[in-house]
């Protein structure tokens, strides 16, 4: 998706702003080159020589790779995966099939992958494929073995849902159970004389979820054990991890997704033993903290929570108990690298300020903590495995992503010579920059806010070029505004944005309240309550953008995709003048009950519980309140956001005497993968704003 919005905007500049000469670099290469994951596991190895699909570990003969990709949905695929022996440089194939999610075990010589919905294993030395699960285990048709199904895979970031333990002697794996899920059912018109219906079992707010259990298998017995978790209803199962052998590390967050336990597991005798646990009457709890835990050899744990305000480094004992903070409160860590127990160093990444990311490194018995990177913008990391090594990427707005190699020693960093493959990767880049640079694209201007209620918002602004004295120009407002989401951020992203500022319109984008890196309240403002509290503060941006002496106050627009297509909506309809003239709205929510069980209960909880809170965000019931001129865009085949929230505001703006524009485009889905449709909504998108402001 982001590959492609970022395509067209650049094909739209060089073509609308008569920059024919790189029209053929910026179709091209239409955005920064980035060193492949396989490749830093390469560099930080020492291994250096890997072709960019390779997932394998390079001690091993054997590579495991793929072809012949096809998409299923925002993550997952399938494909042919194949062996690739080193040494003989032969192909050999795992299966006669396609298939998803293949993984080598640490030892190398057993390959995990998801065959339809069931799990199978690979002998590497023999060259056979089994399944792991007997028929005689099997209970019914909708059962997920390892594998996630579309909620877990959405909302949750994940498609492969087994872990190997570190000897590879045993595969723990999640099994959800979706028969009692509600099934969604829609029509696709293309390519038959007869529209066909696809379906997918997709829970929504407040309906049945799929039913987790946590199951281990012995590879040299093939037995099942199924790990015995206290009872919980409903509740998700997002993460596994093995601390050690014998150990198994379950997170399990609650369907109100206002709990989150952490147990350890006997994967023999199927125990459960709590180690920790963070509950919270009034905000919701981040599932995704428990990625940046690091489990140290003795048992300790250096855990991100924000339990008191911050997202913060803690460590704790083996058995569960808080020994000390590690980071201050007012900032929030972003991610955890690695841990050098040997010099008792954590590495990490913060937001000094919303915009930035910084890398920095703490001393677990000090508490000293040091900056390791340089320059305002987005830093981030790759670590070795033995904490020696270190890749960073850096980039800002004025600077396209540049990868450096460090040697990493107790808490500091030194730049190494760059390797062949860093060097080509930044050369590219620059390149591509000097593009840019010939393209003389207005660039952003990072300021504050002013809001009605006296605190500020965070906030980017893009100019037109050569503006005249005394002219005033049309505003458009871009925005997401979803919860603990940031769109204000110092990086190398040149996009719609700038082709709108190179057309004469004044570009602002402001992350209201609910957005990240400012604190568990203010993430937390719009809890219980989505698009309130966001389209106030919308509404101080569009007037605090007719102060501006060079605004036309009477010509400004507002657009979003997703939840930024119903925070579109939800401002126009909260403004009590017309400030706002026009909004385009791609693929809004309009009907929080509409939408999924897993994103909309974090935030909002079930209906069953928050009625009013669901009454006072649905759209379709603010009909009358509409004010301004609307686009409405929505693609047929929409699996995620269903075209059923548009159909459905449609019929109340109707009922309401409301005029109102669409676009749809037929089959594509959320993220509008056809790229001529891309071509044309951003096309669209400028006409109808030159008709309407």
């Amino acid at each position: 998706m982001k590959k492609q919005i970022l395509y067209i905007g650049l094909l739209l500049m060089a073509t609308m702003a008569k920059a024919d000469v790189l029209s053929d670099i910026l179709t091209k290469q239409y955005e920064a080159k980035t060193l492949s994951g396989e490749v830093m596991d390469s560099l930080l190895s020492g291994n250096l020589v890997v072709a960019a699909e390779e997932r394998f570990l390079p001690q091993y003969r054997y590579a495991l790779k793929y072809e012949n990709e096809h998409k299923m949905f925002r993550h997952s695929f399938s494909a042919n995966y194949y062996l690739w022996d080193k040494h003989k440089s032969e192909r050999i194939p795992v299966s006669d099939t396609l298939i998803r999610d293949a993984a080598l075990s640490p030892n190398g010589q057993y390959i995990v992958y998801g065959k339809g919905q069931d799990l199978y294993i690979y002998k590497v030395l023999y060259k056979s494929e089994v399944p792991i699960l007997e028929d005689s285990y099997k209970k019914g048709q909708d059962i997920f073995y390892g594998l996630s199904d579309w909620l877990y895979e959405e909302e949750f970031g994940i498609t492969r849902m087994f872990w190997f333990s570190p000897e590879s002697k045993q595969v723990a794996f999640v099994r959800l159970d979706e028969k009692n899920v509600p099934t969604f059912t829609w029509q696709t018109y293309l390519d038959k004389s007869y529209p066909q219906l696809e379906s997918l079992r997709y829970p929504k707010a407040g309906a049945q979820n799929s039913c987790a259990s946590v199951c281990v298998y012995d590879i040299s017995t093939k037995g099942i054990r199924t790990m015995r978790l206290p009872d919980m209803d409903d509740a998700y199962i997002p993460r596994l991890t093995w601390r050690g052998e014998d150990e198994l590390v379950i997170e399990r967050i609650s369907r109100d997704q206002n709990q989150m336990e952490v147990y350890v597991a006997n994967p023999k005798s199927t125990v459960c033993t709590l180690l920790y646990k963070e509950k919270s009457e009034d905000q919701y709890i981040d599932y995704s903290l428990f990625d940046s835990w690091q489990w140290l050899t003795d048992g300790r744990i250096v855990l991100l929570s924000e339990k008191d305000g911050w997202r913060s480094l803690y460590l704790y004992s083996s058995q569960g108990v808080e020994q000390k903070r590690l980071t201050p409160s007012g900032i929030d860590v972003t991610a955890v690298y690695a841990v050098d127990e040997k010099a008792s160093v954590v590495y990490y990444e913060a937001a000094p300020v919303p915009s930035e990311r910084q890398i920095y490194a703490v001393n677990l018995k000090s508490g000293k903590i040091s900056q390791l990177s340089e320059g305002a913008g987005i830093h981030s990391a790759k670590w070795a495995k033995d904490g020696k090594m270190a890749i960073e990427p850096y980039q800002s707005e004025t600077q396209i992503n540049r990868y450096t190699l460090y040697s990493v020693n107790n808490g500091s960093w030194k730049a190494l010579a760059q390797p062949a493959e860093i060097e080509a990767i930044n050369a590219q880049n620059d390149s591509i920059q000097q593009a840019y640079i010939v393209l003389n694209l207005p660039q952003k201007q990072f300021l504050r806010i002013p809001t009605q209620r006296g605190d500020s918002l965070e906030a980017w602004m893009l100019m037109p070029k050569d503006m005249q004295q005394g002219k005033q120009y049309p505003v458009v407002m871009m925005q997401y505004s979803g919860p603990a989401s940031q769109r204000v951020l110092n990086r190398w992203r040149h996009r719609f944005a700038h082709y709108l500022a190179s057309q004469g319109y004044v570009v602002v984008n402001a992350d209201v309240r609910g957005s990240d890196c400012r604190g568990r309240s203010w993430r937390n403002e719009t809890y219980m309550h989505l698009g309130a509290k966001e389209a106030e503060d919308h509404l101080s941006v569009a007037h605090y953008m007719q102060t501006l002496p060079y605004v036309d106050k009477d010509r400004i627009a507002m657009m979003g995709w997703s939840y930024g297509g119903y925070q579109t909506i939800r401002t126009m309809m909260a403004q009590q003048q017309e400030v706002i003239k026009a909004g385009v709205a791609i693929a809004p929510v309009t009907d929080w009950r509409l939408y999924d069980s897993g994103y909309t209960e974090r935030f909002m909880r079930r209906p069953q519980v928050n009625e009013n809170g669901y009454i006072e965000a649905d759209l379709c019931a603010r009909a009358k309140d509409l004010k301004g001129n609307i686009l409405l865009v929505h693609a047929t085949g929409d699996d995620n956001v269903h075209y059923q929230n548009t159909l459905l505001l449609i019929d109340a703006l109707n009922k309401a005497g409301k005029q109102y524009d669409t676009q749809l485009y037929v089959d594509d889905n959320h993220s509008l993968l056809d790229k001529t449709n891309y071509d044309h909504l951003h096309r669209k998108i400028l006409l109808w704003l030159q008709k309407n402001l």
